[in-house]
């Protein structure tokens, strides 16, 4: 009581408050003890029980000897090591929406800077044909070429409306489509390198549909710590309230397979000057500073690529 304790890090009291993945104690200077559990729930106690369970501690700790030193260890171990919390359900299923099976395919292909234009040209002739044909279960969502970021690379994302059944239907029917086989071979005499990942969707995220240019469109990619990914849809749930003023939100997605624990925003902007007033304006929103408090400890890295749309993409 009259000091502040925290092991092993400090959590506000003043409301609910976000939650991490771990246990945490803190004894608080208006002398009340409060213990988040994992479900989130606390149980709080007034100044003289904090006091006794501060001098029980105390006491404990003098009578321990020194060839009780294993038991003593133990006893501090359990307070940093994270108790496991039992789930009935695959992170995909609590994070993704319910409603749809989408299944997202996201492509970065880096381009030889001589060989863009005949690229751009290739994919704005193929590509569509591909989107509009109704015997491909598949839509072209967006695709583009990254403005600033990594140079001479095009992003392009897919969706296929019934998930993995459906990604396979149309691997297998593009096989037999020469057309496209002979796109392919010219297409890989112009890349550097290429990667993918499967995604699938926030439910609290926007659905993304076109829309109308001329607009610049901004990825932003997060690689999260692993274990992280449902404490991320927790705070999102409520930060994406934050962004929808000026319908800049276009999609939120999370990698299913290649690069895991994958975050990738997809925003949509007039220009670089209104996509700095936009993230300004979100700052005076009270509660936003909190919510990038707590996200930020998540992110092992990230990235953003500010893309121009091809002619042909559905999003503008």
């Amino acid at each position: 009581p009259g000091s502040t304790c925290v092991i092993p890090t400090l959590v506000p009291v003043s409301g609910p408050g976000p939650l991490s993945h771990r246990d945490r104690v803190c004894f608080l200077p208006t002398a009340h003890c409060i213990l988040w559990n994992q479900a989130g729930f606390s149980a709080t106690c007034g100044p003289s029980q904090c006091q006794h369970v501060c001098s029980e501690r105390l006491r404990v700790r003098k009578l321990t000897s020194s060839n009780n030193r294993p038991r003593e260890d133990s006893w501090l171990k359990s307070l940093f090591v994270r108790k496991v919390d039992p789930r009935k359900d695959a992170h995909s299923n609590l994070l993704a929406k319910k409603e749809t099976s989408s299944l997202y395919k996201l492509q970065f292909h880096n381009v030889k800077p001589e060989c863009l234009e005949a690229y751009n040209k290739i994919c704005q002739e193929v590509l569509p044909k591909i989107h509009e044909d109704a015997h491909y279960p598949c839509t072209l969502v967006g695709t583009w070429n990254t403005w600033y970021g990594e140079q001479d690379q095009a992003v392009h994302l897919w969706r296929y409306e019934g998930g993995y059944p459906a990604l396979t239907e149309v691997m297998n029917k593009l096989r037999e489509n020469q057309e496209f086989v002979s796109f392919r071979k010219a297409r890989s005499n112009m890349l550097l390198s290429r990667k993918n990942q499967l995604l699938l969707e926030f439910s609290f995220w926007n659905e993304p549909i076109p829309r109308s240019g001329p607009n610049i469109y901004e990825l932003r990619s997060y690689q999260l710590r692993p274990g992280t990914m449902i404490e991320w849809g927790n705070y999102w749930a409520r930060a994406i309230r934050f962004r929808q003023d000026s319908n800049e939100a276009v999609g939120g997605f999370f990698s299913q397979i290649g690069e895991l624990y994958m975050v990738h925003h997809l925003w949509a902007y007039k220009d670089l000057q209104t996509r700095e007033d936009i993230r300004n304006a979100a700052w005076h929103k009270h509660g936003w500073e909190e919510l990038v408090y707590y996200t930020v400890p998540l992110i092992q890295e990230m990235e953003s690529r500010i893309m121009i749309p091809l002619k042909t993409s559905p999003l503008q």
